[in-house]
This record gives C-alpha cells, structure tokens and sequence, in this order.
C-alpha cells in the first residue's frame, strides 16, 4: 500500500485540478483498503457505504490538503463517519458473523507472522476482525488492511497513538490466538505487531 503512496499524492494533486483520470488513479489505489475497513466495520453494507464516502470525497477532493498518506488518513476518516452514521440508521452494532465456524475454515496453524498477518487480509479473517472489541478492530483494519502508520490511525479514530499502537496488539494477539496460532508463532505475530503496527509513542 504505502510503496504506492507517491503516485497517490501525485494523482490526488491533480484530481483537484479537475483530471478525472488521476482521481480514478487514487480511487483505483486506496479503494482496496477502504472497502476491507469498511468490510470490518459494516459486514456485507461495505460496498453501499464505500459508495457514498466516495461522493463525499468526489466533492471535497478541493479542500483536501496533504500527500498521499494523508490522503488515505482522510478518505478513511470520511469513510468511518459513513459506516458509523450507517450503522446508527440501523440501530445496530456490528455483529461477528460465524467466528467459530470461519476460525476452523481458516488454514491451520502458520509457520510464520507472515502467513498469519497475511491471512488478516481474507474476507473470512476480516469478518474474524469484526468479532473483536471496536477498538481492536478498528485499529487492525486501519493499521493492515488501510496502511495508515499509527499518527494518521489515531487522527482517524480521536486517539492517542500509543492507545491505538496497544489496541492494534491486542486485536492481533486475539486473532492469532482465534487462528489457532500458539506458542512462538503466536509470539513472532504479536511481536511483528509491536514493531511494525506501534509506530510513535
């Protein structure tokens, strides 16, 4: 995701000058990611919801300042007051749907914190991540699956960035442990996550 964040920036610029081309440059590099938040947050809706946060985006584009990583930092805070205004709308929480039985369809235990922070990326682990405390969850999804670094995460979601570096641990030490990872497996993912979800303190 990041290695793609100075085209980002680069087509952002230019889609505030009017480029259609270049905002279906950024759509086409950060919709991946904000579909699969959005997917954490409001299950099968994510696509509806993903829908109007981009005509939000499409309108704002012009008031939006900053680089490519910020500009992912915006899209998922325009895209979370979406899924959360959604969410209101239905009176609902979201739900885990089927955790035990998308735990066992899941691969058995992995060799490396590769295989495991790589198999968050599925569908089946995302709706896993929708099992886990709002906090946790969010974090995971806007840490792994957004690609934001833990600043542009808290800005997202009103917090501290060391709240949020202790949230995405713990949601990855669950899934681990959900995905049937134990021992020093279990240690590598959850150390991996101190390293590379932590970032300033």
């Amino acid at each position: 995701m990041q290695e793609y964040d100075g085209e980002l920036g680069a087509a952002v610029a230019r889609a505030q000058e009017g480029d259609e081309a270049a905002f279906a440059v950024a759509y086409r590099i950060v919709q991946p990611g904000l579909l699969g938040y959005l997917h954490g947050i409001v299950g099968a809706d994510a696509e509806d919801v993903a829908s109007d946060a981009w005509l939000e985006i499409a309108r704002d584009i012009g008031r939006f300042q900053g680089d490519g990583p910020g500009f992912r930092g915006w899209t998922a805070t325009i895209a979370r007051h979406r899924a959360l205004d959604h969410l209101r709308r239905r009176r609902v929480r979201p739900q885990a749907g089927g955790i035990v039985q998308d735990a066992l369809s899941l691969a058995g235990p992995h060799d490396s914190h590769e295989e495991a922070l790589e198999s968050i990326s599925t569908e089946r682990a995302l709706d896993l991540v929708r099992g886990l405390p709002r906090d946790q969850a969010e974090a995971v999804l806007l840490r792994v699956v957004v690609g934001l670094d833990g600043p542009a995460a808290a800005r997202v979601l009103g917090k501290r960035p060391g709240a949020v570096r202790t949230a995405a641990h713990r949601g990855l030490k669950r899934l681990a442990a959900q995905l049937g990872i134990g021992g020093e497996a279990e240690a590598r993912v959850t150390d991996e996550a101190s390293r590379t979800l932590g970032e300033s303190k």
